[in-house]
């Protein structure tokens, strides 16, 4: 049994003493001793290593001590398991040198046998749950079809996706075909994520605010609820869109167990949209981590008397940045610690 199981029971919605804590790439380059492997090793390396990936996924834990883990890795091994070519360049992010822009290359792109290609992170997560030791739960996650399909189509990362969004509207059914590909293998991946030991998944929707709300329900949610509906049998399923408020509702029907909010969306709006019934994760903005600590501490418990302590999960809006300094990290996760004493 899992020591700290604040997590899993607030998934579940039962009533806390608290609600529990985690944030959004915790695990990460605000840590000095995330920097230092980052030095050494390049950043797929440091993915396919599972002693590296680890050993990361477990620092914030020895550091900030939050109430779950979350598994060190990248939404982009899902597309280079499909043989979709990924870089990460400095500075830059991910590039993907051949972007998808024909039903010809959709065609070349395959559902992988993912214990052949992504084992390094079955791997990984069986490495992590020996060393968290049952202290806490492990997150493992995927990106969002929709999120993956924008890196594949636009080649890079953009401010507005009008690439991946024109070839959605101009080439419907070659971008359907590439966005279930995506999905059919999230759904084997995730699932063996789950056989390997993690206690809940993730979907990181980042760019699921790009859409209208009538194209996010033809292009994304359609595609999330799939993966929703397959691992919600056999693990707690969040579901984060970043952007993704006017969703809330259609997702609150799902059978997610949570829902992620960004920080532009109140407590108050949130639980109204999502039907109030629905467990709810965020919704910190991930800058406001450099106001003073008192500031954090105060605004964190503003924040928990907002969405109230049951049925609820406090995260950041968005995943921490890297300038952030490691003793207001720990403040935001102390905070919640403190909440009613």
């Amino acid at each position: 049994m899992i020591k700290n199981d604040l997590f899993l029971k607030a998934l579940k919605g039962e009533t806390v003493q608290r609600p529990p804590v985690w944030m959004m790439r915790q695990a990460g380059r605000y840590l000095p001793e995330f920097r230092a492997l980052r030095d050494k090793y390049d950043f797929f390396t440091r993915c396919e290593t599972p002693e590296l990936a680890a050993e990361i996924t477990v620092q914030p834990i020895r550091r900030i001590a939050p109430d779950a883990a979350i598994l060190f890795s990248d939404i982009l091994v899902v597309p280079r398991a499909m043989g979709i070519h990924v870089e990460l360049k400095d500075n830059l992010g991910p590039i993907i040198p051949n972007p998808i822009r024909t039903m010809e290359q959709v065609n070349q792109v395959y559902v992988p046998d993912v214990n052949e290609t992504l084992g390094y992170v079955f791997d990984a997560i069986k490495l992590t749950k020996e060393m968290l030791n049952n202290e806490v739960p492990l997150i493992g996650f995927a990106g969002s079809p929709w999120t993956i399909f924008c890196y594949a189509v636009e080649g890079k990362g953009s401010k507005s996706f009008d690439t991946a969004k024109g070839f959605c509207f101009s080439n419907p059914v070659a971008a359907h075909t590439l966005l279930q590909k995506i999905t059919d293998t999230t759904i084997l991946y995730l699932k063996e994520k789950v056989k390997s030991g993690v206690n809940a998944v993730q979907i990181f929707d980042s760019w699921g605010g790009m859409l209208s709300p009538v194209d996010y329900q033809e292009f994304s949610w359609k595609y999330i609820n799939q993966i929703v509906d397959a691992l919600a049998e056999v693990t707690p399923v969040i579901v984060f869109g970043k952007g993704c408020w006017f969703a809330l509702n259609d997702m609150g029907k799902s059978k997610a167990s949570a829902l992620g909010v960004d920080w532009t969306c109140s407590a108050r709006n949130a639980r109204y949209l999502s039907g109030g019934n629905i467990t709810l994760q965020g919704n910190f903005d991930p800058s406001r981590l450099l106001s003073p600590i008192p500031t954090i501490k105060k605004m964190v418990h503003e924040m928990i008397d907002e969405f109230g302590k049951d049925k609820y999960i406090v995260n950041l809006g968005h995943g921490i940045l890297p300038n952030i300094p490691v003793d207001h990290a720990k403040a935001f996760i102390d905070a919640v610690k403190e909440y009613g004493n």
